[in-house]
Formats: C-alpha cells, structure tokens, sequence
C-alpha cells in the first residue's frame, strides 16, 4: 500500500534553523524536516477553486535586483542576524508542488512555506534570528508584481483565511503538513502600507499544539511576508506560541514605506 508521510515541515525547517545556529554560535542558514504520527492527507489536484499557481513566473532581471535594494540585509536588524535560508530541505520549492485537501487554503500553505503569494514576477526570502539565542525564527518573504498583481495576491489569502478556519491539510511529494486551524488576527497597516492582513495557525505535534503567526504587507506592488515559529518548543515537546519579531518586521517595512 502506497502511504503518505505526514511531517511537520513547516515547524521542522526552523528547528534544523535552531540546530545550524547553535552549531554556528548563533548565526546560520535554516532547513530541515521532521516526523508527526499523524495519518495522511488527501490532496486535489484539479479543484475549480485553487488559486492558479504560476509555474515559472517571469523573473526580469530588474525585478530581482530591485528586491536585493529593499530585503533587509545580514546585521541591518539591531539584536538579529538576518540570513538566507537553506534550499536543502525546504517543504516545496515552487507553488505547483504543493496539492490541498482544500484548495481554496493554498495561499496559506504558501505563506507559511516561504513561498510567494500569487504571480510574482521575483521573490527573496530571508530568516532572521536573535542574536542573544531566542528559537523564535521571523521568515521574510518579499515579492515584487506587474501592476495590479500585488492586491490580487492578497485578496486570495484573505479569502483563505476567511475559508480555512477548520484547518487543511498541504502535500508536496510524500511530505504532508497538517494545520488544525486558521484565525484572523488584527493586522495594522504599518506607514505606507495599503494593506495588511494577519492571522495565526495551529499545528499539533506529538499530541502537543504549536501556534504559528504570519502576516502580510502591501506596498503599491510588493508584498511583505512574515512568518514566526518557535523552534525550542518543538525540541522540549510544549506548547509553542510564536510572535513575530517586531523590530525585524519594523525595519524590512520602513524599507518598503
């Protein structure tokens, strides 16, 4: 019989982070994956409802140097190394490798992977850590959109939140990632920003829940997302109640404002 191996590989890629830092004194790239006794997941890989995903969309030179001005760089951050995350042991590495049991959630797998919303024409993606050896890890996903695309990308996860309150569950490959719920959460436009939209999840492993925290910013036609996991409390199996590092989200948002 063929089987599923559901992972939590959301949590699992901040705690290899957690491993690689500690390893390094505190400063180094993030990856990785980890086990969960939960059954597998169904996916869907025609529904009517999943948000298009781009396969290869355009990256112009233009776009993508323009986002190497804007991403925070490695010690812009007072108190926070800010790195680029490994590519070895990412969840998906492109939005089409990921199928849903509901598909209307997908932008919300997307947030929670570093991958971007939408169609962007480029993307980074950054993990900031606490230089003093906080486990809490903030991801940084900033995407640049033809005109327009930006609002487009965010009304899709708004739409997820508002459909996903009882959870889903994402597939990539043999690797699921069960969340057990969705709940919006007060998202205060940063100066400058047209939009924002947060909310937090939950993921339960080994019996224990972990809540998850993202929220999304739109400048004119970029996009910033944030993600926050508490690595540590995977590793002493409690419960985990991450918070996003506010002087990191402060100083990418005053670049963007």
């Amino acid at each position: 019989m063929k089987r599923t191996r559901t992972v939590l590989a959301v949590p699992m890629l901040a705690l290899a982070t957690a491993l690689t830092l500690s390893a390094c004194g505190g400063s180094g790239d993030s990856g990785g994956s980890g086990g969960d006794a939960s059954p597998g997941s169904k996916t869907a890989d025609d529904a009517k409802d999943k948000p298009k995903a781009s396969a290869a969309p355009e990256k112009t030179a233009d776009a993508a140097a323009e986002l190497d001005r804007f991403v925070l760089s490695k010690s812009e951050v007072k108190g926070f190394t800010v790195r680029e995350p490994s590519k070895g042991y990412v969840f998906a590495t492109s939005q089409d490798q990921v199928k849903l049991d509901k598909p209307v959630c997908a932008p919300i797998s997307y947030a929670t992977n570093q991958l971007p919303l939408g169609s962007p024409q480029a993307h980074v993606t950054r993990v900031a850590a606490e230089v003093a050896g906080s486990a809490t890890f903030t991801y940084i996903t900033l995407a640049t959109y033809a005109d327009g695309k930006a609002k487009t990308a965010l009304a899709g996860l708004s739409k997820a939140i508002d459909s996903c309150g009882n959870g889903f569950t994402a597939t990539s490959g043999k690797t699921a990632s069960p969340h057990s719920s969705v709940t919006a959460e007060p998202a205060p436009s940063p100066k400058g920003a047209d939009e924002a939209v947060a909310f937090r999840t939950t993921i339960k492993h080994q019996g224990v829940t972990h809540t998850l925290r993202t929220q999304a910013v739109r400048y004119g036609d970029k996009v910033a997302v944030y993600y926050a996991v508490d690595a540590m409390a995977f590793t002493q199996s409690r419960p985990g109640n991450a918070k996003l590092a506010t002087a990191v989200m402060d100083a990418q948002n005053g670049k963007l404002g």
